[in-house]
């Protein structure tokens, strides 16, 4: 099923051990000797997935240097865990690398100076400060059409 982490936030308890599809962007990736975690995101809603992907991948070696900033498509079973910090996650079956990001991309997941995100004005909506001031922008616009048109 092709979904968006925004539907999986909203119905994760009625998707437990179905198989999802996502296309989005990795925000982290640790990987460790057997499996690793990707944080994932795709702009529908502000918090981010954890993809939880194993060494049984065929393409492991390949996922554990996935950096940040790419774009991937992602292929697993959605996983509740309600003693973890989120209440589900995703065990990927498969992960596909669709775009990679440069060695030098200047988006890390670290706290960037606004300074630092003028000069690379391009990439700072993939941040989380610009992704809530354009999430507000949006609903300040839509309330202010509303007002005046009804």
């Amino acid at each position: 099923m092709e979904t968006t982490v925004k539907y999986l936030f909203e119905q994760y308890q009625s998707l437990d051990q179905k198989e999802v599809t996502l296309y989005g962007w990795v925000r982290n990736n640790r990987s460790q000797k057997n499996f690793g975690f990707i944080n994932f995101h795709d702009g529908t809603v502000f918090p981010t997935l954890q993809v939880v992907y194993e060494e049984a991948l065929a393409n492991f070696k390949d996922i554990q240097k996935v950096r940040v900033g790419s774009s991937i498509e992602v292929v697993g079973n959605v996983v509740l865990t309600p003693e973890m910090k989120q209440p589900f996650e995703v065990k990927a079956s498969r992960i596909v690398l669709l775009g990679d990001s440069a060695e030098d991309y200047p988006i890390q997941p670290k706290r960037h100076t606004r300074e630092f995100l003028r000069e690379v004005a391009h990439l700072r909506m993939r941040t989380n400060l610009f992704q809530a001031v354009f999430r507000v922008r949006s609903e300040a616009a839509i309330s202010i059409h509303k007002f005046f048109n009804d």
